[in-house]
This record gives C-alpha cells, structure tokens and sequence, in this order.
C-alpha cells in the first residue's frame, strides 16, 4: 500500500500560476522550509518529510482554516490507488456527465432522452465503481479474515449526475455555455473529486473540455488547418462520419492538416515516430473506442473521458471495462505529480448483424487494447 501527500488538496492549489497567489511563499514564511521543497511537497514528489516539518505544516493548515487539529496530519495523507477501479472508487466525490438530445418532433421542451448505448456505458461504470470491478466481496472476505483494522473497500461518498446538451441539440453558445458551466462547477467543488464524461465529443462537450484543459489548449476550436499533423495538440484524433454531427473540436474533424485528404472515419492515434495509425476501418466487423484520464494525486483530482465512435463501440467499451479493466492500468504517462492514461480500443466482431445487436449489452469480440505512445503525450505535455 501507498501513500500519497495531499497538501496541494487542502490548500486548494492548482497547477495555474495565476490561480495560487503566494501560496508556496506563504507557507515558506510560516514554516521555515525551503521553496523547493515546498514545492515538491505540493505535487507530491518528496519521498520523506521530517516530522518537525510536518509538525509546522500542521500548525500552518489549522491557523489558515485549512484544516482542524482532529484531522491532521491524516487529512494530508491518502492511499493511492493500485488499479483502474480504484482510481474512481478512491474518490470522494464522483460526477457523471451525459449527454443529452432532444425529440424534435415534440414541441414539449421537457422532453429529452439520453442514447441508449451511452447508458449502458454509464451502469457499467456505476458497477465496477461500487463492486471494484466484481472483487469487493473477495476484499471484504480478505479484509475479515487478516485483521478487524483493515482497510474498508473504498466507494465515493457522494456520487452525482450531471446533464450538457449534445451538439446539434441546442444552439452552439447554448451547448458550450452549459458545458462550461458543469466543468467549472466541478473545478470549484472542495475536496477530492473526480468527473467522467461519458461518450465522445460527437455526443458530450464536456469531453471536449476535459481533453483540452489536459493539454493546456482550447476547446471547440479545429485544428484542421495545421501545417502538420504533429502540430495537433492531442495525440489521438475522430475522424468524423460523413453523416455524423460535426462539431468544432480539438481532438474532432474531417482532416488531421490542410495537406490531408481522403482520410477514412475512425480514431487516429500519433505512433511513437510522429506518423499516425488509424484505428477502425469502416469495416461492419471493426469498431473502435477510446479511454483517456488525467489523475492530479495531490490535488485529490481526477478527469476522466471514455467513448465508442459508434453506438455499438460503446457497448463493447462497457463490456471491456467488465472484463478487462487491467487493461487500462497503469497509467501511460507520468511528470510533475500528474498521470495520464490514454489508450484505444478496437474490437473485431464475429458478425455483422446489426439488426439483431442493437439491443444487446453481452456482445463478444476480439479486443486489442493500444496504449497511447509515452512519446506522443511527452512532446505536447513539455511544452
């Protein structure tokens, strides 16, 4: 088991310059410790701390309201989560994001429904949180068994819902203003949090959000018009549909550059050499789906975003995620106290029935699960 330091959690600090005015220098001046240290101690990066030292960080946190006596030096320590469930279910609070679309032959506003395939992703993921993926009854017989002070399977304590429109299902300031306000509520919720939106940038704008804000750029604009692909500024990209809506994005398009043409639907993924892969050829039997998360450990923050590019890649992902979630563990890519995950999933299928699976949540396939190349999150997250 171990542990991670929280104090860039109770202080609230965030990676942002501009939003931790003074905070490493204050806490320098109060306890004596050096900048550096501080600093490492706010991403979680120190292997040790003195106990004097602690002591003094104590005292700092209860007389700055941080924190009370009662609850430290606890409250700056957490376990830090050893596979794909855990990393949700460590989580204090969880929100679930969905888009939503609109009837448009119902004149009642009240009227709106979330897709079918979407919702079976979300149960999925409600499930492996609360059951750590099928094993917490075995956790529980283990813990009984070796000691009455184990540790309790870890579940959030406060799981929410929250609702943006799908593009096309509203205006386009209306899509983006909403979308914007659940992230930002979510930014400015106390403690440790985790959101998950759920579907691609095609269905829920909050992906978009959370793909961009990882990667310090701006959402719903293109980058179509780049000179080159390895300009894009994330490694893996949705090659829309013709009949798809088609959505300003960052990570969304018809072209990977200006100089691109005749690319096929499906993810493209940047390989470790600079070219990209792409990944589900418009082929009946071939689907593809994507998993990608951002975990802050000091800051108790995690933003996960998980999708098909069609409604049946997103049933299989929620069976993927049944059976194989070790398949998205450990994380890809780690720097300055942050994790990423990233990985593409293609699934081969027996049959071509669509007609016959449309309402099936058991469907089998050959899953490939391809993790996002290190060298391709390195090249934009150092810059």
């Amino acid at each position: 088991m171990q542990y991670s330091f929280r104090l860039a959690e109770l202080l609230g600090h965030v990676p942002d310059p501009r939003k931790r005015p003074g905070t490493i220098k204050s806490i320098v001046e109060y306890t004596g410790l050096d900048r550096h240290q501080v600093a490492a101690l706010l991403k979680n990066e120190v292997k040790y701390i003195p106990l004097k030292a602690l002591s003094r960080l104590c005292d700092y946190l209860i007389e700055q309201g941080h924190a009370t006596a009662d609850q430290l030096p606890g409250a700056l320590f957490a376990v830090e989560p050893e596979n794909f469930w855990e990393l949700l279910a460590r989580r204090k609070r969880l929100e679930m994001c969905i888009g939503v679309r609109r009837d448009v032959s119902e004149t009642n506003s009240e009227i709106s429904f979330v897709v079918a395939s979407d919702s079976v992703l979300m149960g999925e993921l409600l499930n492996g949180v609360t059951t750590l993926g099928g094993t917490a009854k075995l956790r529980k017989s283990d813990s009984t068994a070796a000691s009455s002070m184990a540790e309790t399977v870890p579940q959030p304590e406060h799981l929410k819902q929250s609702l943006v429109w799908s593009p096309g299902e509203a205006s386009n300031e209306e899509v983006i203003r909403r979308a914007e306000m659940v992230y930002r509520e979510f930014s400015e919720s106390k403690g440790d949090k985790a959101i998950v939106g759920v579907g691609s940038t095609k269905s829920n704008p909050v992906v978009e959000i959370v793909l961009a804000r990882a990667f310090n750029s701006t959402p719903f604009e293109s980058q179509e018009n780049v000179d080159d692909a390895t300009e894009r500024s994330i490694p893996f990209f949705l090659r829309y549909r013709d009949r798809d809506p088609h959505p300003e994005s960052i990570v969304g398009g018809l072209k990977l550059s200006k100089n691109d043409k005749d690319l096929g639907p499906g993810i493209y993924m940047e390989c470790a050499d600079g070219t990209w892969k792409c990944f589900g050829n418009n082929s009946p039997k071939e689907e593809v789906a994507f998993v990608f998360y951002v975990h802050r450990e000091s800051q108790g923050r995690l933003e996960m975003v998980l999708g098909g590019f069609s409604g049946r890649a997103t049933r299989l992902l929620a069976r993927a995620l049944a059976t194989r979630a070790e398949d998205f563990w450990p994380p890809v890519y780690e720097t300055q106290g942050i994790q990423i995950g990233g990985f593409i999933v293609q699934f081969s299928l027996p049959s071509t029935k669509k007609e016959v699976d449309i309402l099936r949540t058991d469907l089998v396939a050959t899953t490939e699960v391809t993790a996002i190349p290190m060298e391709a999150l390195a090249r934009r997250l150092s810059k």
